[in-house]
């Protein structure tokens, strides 16, 4: 009898062993997450995320060692209508003054600031303390702010700078993700009760779930001293974890009830789920982890950290899959199906027949009859259905989302909007970075100097609001940095258009004489664009990466150069229908008042290279999963076409279920105020979707009847370590009978 494979063997100890396994899972997340706490986190630097022209500006700044710039913010008093009474203003910016002198944490206030179209009066408040943390001390500036405006009811008196919009954003963010992470849990565990009618059973997948993520955040924490780490790494873990953790329990679970309600022991059954659906597991799980693994040829440090959460809380889900959950199952053994919901319990029970296999559901049966009955017109209907809605795609435009793109729901986003109306110089900016020797800091001066006097009277920049340039010199002299502000927003075309007069032309002209001199022009405006190029640089480097490395670990797994190249294929046209959805979603207008969004004509800069990596990934599951019972039937000697209904059939509820799961959790990602947060949401959930309906049950299978045994070529090299060692049968060979595959099929 041939070895079993070693997920057989560790599921067979595990349940065997249930406390000690359950033991050793709990002590090895522990000991992750509080080794990682107690090692710290190791951040990015400017010079680790620094990319293109931008970048480079921002390691010379950074190489500058300015002193920390004291925090900022400011008082605006506007009009309520019609032109801005000066003796008013004036007089409401002197009571101002005298209020905020006597708030705890106020430096200095400044001297007022007519605009220049004399529409607001502008009063500059110096914060003392640490500039990062002056949004949690901006509270009493704002009672004081509230104190001037009652008095002044015919003046619109308001706080508005750094600080203020960073409080206001911190809440406002604050309170979204806190509802996203109160509902998220719920509706995860609703959807899960429904699909299995029990409530131990709902709760292992997300007990996996959240130890495997509690687990990979540590170790990702550990990791960071190799690879420094991000803001956005332990949103990507959770998000990940959750998604992988409760799909590899769903597809584990619901084949260990199959096989009890055949007549299994509670051992024998979690011995079969191993060979079966744990399999697939470890198929998906290295799929996934081949996806993000790709993200490190972006070289880039923000990509980087996502692939190293992602990659540790695949494998840590994977890992937890093997162990702890087969001891669970055999610990709990029939348990697991308690407490019963009654009516739901009685829906899933009629998915089994008396025999413990699982009856065909009229649905999905009907759903699958055009695909079995018609594959050709079906297969050109649907996936050109599909091509059709990735054609948008081909017009994508990248950006980086800017001020304009917050929610406007809090007051200092409106009051932001006026100041930038009356002093656009406080609006988008563009820094040109110089980097020369000490001694020629005097004509490096000059040479600025020229350069901010060339912009004047241009229309691509604003007027600025002070005498003379403004310019920063580093203390040792090396490093200087010219602010030269637009009056268009930073994703706005005549934005761009002033960074790419600034770079071809006025730049080059003012310092190209200079010698030993270092320079670049960076900004917002100059970080969308760079990265932008970045992203569209490396992002077939990417794709291919990822498509070689997933396909030679189909063939070898399948053992069938057809099947791994159907798979690519599949999870390339959802991938493409979802950048299409998100192209007429996100760069148009109709769905802004749908998802409560401005459109800014564009797709966030990082998100097609995440979303291509994070999709072919997850929908790796599905494809796995599917394309296995299908291999299982074909492998008993049923006839390719039934056994594509069988497998499709047989599958249909766990990837539903699965899907129905991640689909709600993003979708309350898409509910979130800010753009890149509604787009990755959409993004996700539109393409689970499509991907475990439309590409599941009408692609694929049209396209598995429609090649028949065809399915399962495989050049002689594949076929060397022999029919069953991992994969299907290859074409030409006899069908095996149940008793040829006992390793497969769980025969005893």
């Amino acid at each position: 009898m041939n070895k079993r494979p070693v997920t057989v063997r560790v599921a067979r100890w595990s349940a065997e062993h249930p406390w000690r396994a359950v033991a050793l899972w709990v002590v090895f997340v522990a000991v992750c997450f509080i080794g990682g706490n107690a090692a710290g986190l190791q951040e990015a630097t400017a010079e680790d995320q620094s990319v293109g022209e931008s970048g480079r500006a921002g390691v010379m700044i950074e190489e500058g060692r300015f002193p920390d710039e004291p925090a900022v913010d400011n008082v605006l008093i506007t009009s309520r209508s019609g032109p801005l009474d000066q003796a008013a203003a004036g007089a409401a910016a002197t009571a101002a003054a005298t209020e905020l002198r006597s708030v705890p944490g106020v430096a200095r206030v400044g001297e007022p600031v007519k605009a220049t179209d004399g529409s607001a009066l502008l009063l500059p408040i110096t914060m003392s303390g640490d500039p990062e943390t002056a949004a949690d001390r901006v509270e009493p500036l704002r009672a004081a702010t509230a104190r001037v405006q009652e008095r002044n009811p015919a003046l619109q008196v308001e706080q508005v700078g750094g600080p203020s919009i960073n409080k206001a954003l911190d809440d406002t963010l604050g309170a979204d993700f806190k509802r996203a992470e109160l509902l998220s849990l719920p509706v995860t565990l609703a959807i899960l009760i429904i699909a299995f009618g029990a409530l131990i059973a709902a709760g292992i997948p997300v007990l996996l779930a959240l130890s495997s993520v509690a687990a990979a955040i540590g170790l990702s924490t550990l990791a960071s001293h190799l690879v420094p780490a991000n803001d956005s790494t332990s949103s990507v873990i959770l998000l990940i974890g959750m998604a992988v953790g409760i799909d590899y329990s769903l597809f584990y679970v619901r084949r260990e009830r199959e096989e009890r309600a055949r007549g299994r022991g509670h051992v024998d059954a979690v011995e079969i789920a191993a060979e079966t659906s744990g399999h697939a597991v470890v198929v998906s799980g290295t799929a996934v982890v081949i996806a993000m693994a790709g993200l490190f040829l972006a070289q880039d440090a923000i990509f980087s950290s996502l692939a190293v959460g992602s990659i540790l809380v695949v494998a840590v889900a994977v890992i937890g899959s093997l162990t702890v959950l087969p001891a669970l199952l055999a610990k709990l053994g029939r348990w697991v199906d308690r407490p019963r919901v009654p009516l739901l319990w009685r829906l899933t029970a009629r998915r089994t027949s008396p025999d413990g296999s699982v009856q065909p559901s009229r649905f999905w049966s009907t759903v699958l009859r055009p695909a079995l009955r018609r594959p050709l017109p079906t297969l050109l209907i649907s996936a050109g259905l599909l091509l059709a809605l990735a054609a948008p795609a081909l017009g994508m435009q990248l950006k980086f989302p800017g001020t304009e793109d917050l929610p406007r729901t809090t007051p200092a986003m409106q009051a932001y909007d006026r100041l930038a109306a009356a002093y656009p110089s406080n609006g988008t900016t563009h820094l040109v970075a110089v980097q020369a020797p000490a001694g020629q800091a005097a004509a490096v001066k000059a040479a600025l100097t020229r350069l901010a006097a060339s912009t004047e009277g241009d229309r691509l920049f604003a007027a600025p609001e002070q005498t003379g340039p403004d310019l920063e010199v580093s203390p040792d002299g090396r490093v200087s940095v010219l602010s030269l502000a637009t009056p268009f927003s930073s994703r706005s075309d005549e934005a761009v258009q002033s960074l790419h007069r600034l770079r071809e032309n006025l730049v080059p002209a003012a310092l190209g004489g200079l010698d030993g001199v270092s320079y670049a022009v960076g900004g917002a405006v100059a970080d969308s664009e760079d990265y932008a190029a970045h992203v569209w640089q490396k992002l077939p480097v990417v794709v291919g990466f990822v498509l070689l490395l997933t396909f030679l670990v189909m063939a070898w797994t399948f053992r069938s150069v057809v099947v791994a190249l159907t798979s690519i294929a599949l999870n390339l046209l959802s991938a493409g229908a979802a950048y299409g959805l998100l192209v007429l979603v996100f760069q148009h207008t109709w769905a802004e008042g749908v998802l409560g969004f401005t459109s800014m004509g564009a797709i966030v800069t990082w998100l097609p290279l995440f979303l291509f990596v994070v999709l072919f990934g997850l929908s790796m599951d599905y494809h796995v999963f599917v394309v296995s019972r299908i291999r299982e039937a074909v492998l008993r000697g049923v006839p390719n076409r039934e056994a594509v209904a069988e497998g499709i059939t047989g599958s249909a509820g766990v990837v539903t279920s699965a899907a129905i799961v991640m689909v709600a959790v993003f979708s309350i990602f898409a509910t979130l105020s800010t753009i890149d947060m509604k787009q990755l949401g959409v993004g996700l959930a539109a393409a689970i979707l499509i991907d475990a309906t439309l590409i599941r049950a009408v692609v694929l299978p049209s396209l598995m009847t429609l090649l028949g045994p065809a399915n399962w070529w495989a050049p002689r090299l594949l076929r060397g370590r022999g029919r069953h060692a991992a994969g299907g049968p290859v074409a030409g060979d006899p069908a095996p009978h149940d008793d040829q595959a006992p390793e497969l099929i769980g025969a005893r």
